[in-house]
């Protein structure tokens, strides 16, 4: 996929920031939920069809290399002892978007914070 898909997804995940979480949610008025942020900005910024929940998701995306991970993809982590609990979108330089939780709602994060490190899953992708 051209880079400006990727550049893309990126920009329009970045507009989502400080949107609220909704459990649940898939629209942009009434707040997401972390898969719905996801099928969201991919819909809206690539034309690409996403449903399901997080785990959904990793079963339909390519395991991505870390060495290979680029803006764009997705990061997956086991966030409620289940694996593939929780997707966000990867924006690059260590850092990742992703509808949190009712306090934070859609956030930026790095993929080397603490909490985050110990529950990282690995890079997907969806583009080519």
């Amino acid at each position: 996929m051209r880079s400006s898909k990727r550049q893309d997804i990126v920009i329009h995940a970045m507009a989502m920031l400080d949107r609220g979480y909704t459990y649940g949610g898939k629209k942009l008025h009434t707040g997401f939920d972390c898969s719905g942020l996801v099928s969201f900005v991919y819909q809206e910024s690539a034309g690409i069809a996403i449903k399901g929940s997080a785990f959904d998701m990793a079963r339909a995306a390519r395991v991505v290399p870390p060495e290979q991970a680029s803006p764009g993809d997705l990061v997956f982590f086991n966030t409620l002892g289940s694996p593939f609990s929780h997707v966000g979108i990867y924006i690059g330089a260590d850092k990742f978007i992703h509808a949190a939780n009712e306090k934070t709602g859609v956030t930026a994060e790095l993929l080397s914070r603490r909490y985050w490190a110990r529950r990282f899953q690995g890079y997907r992708t969806l583009l080519a």
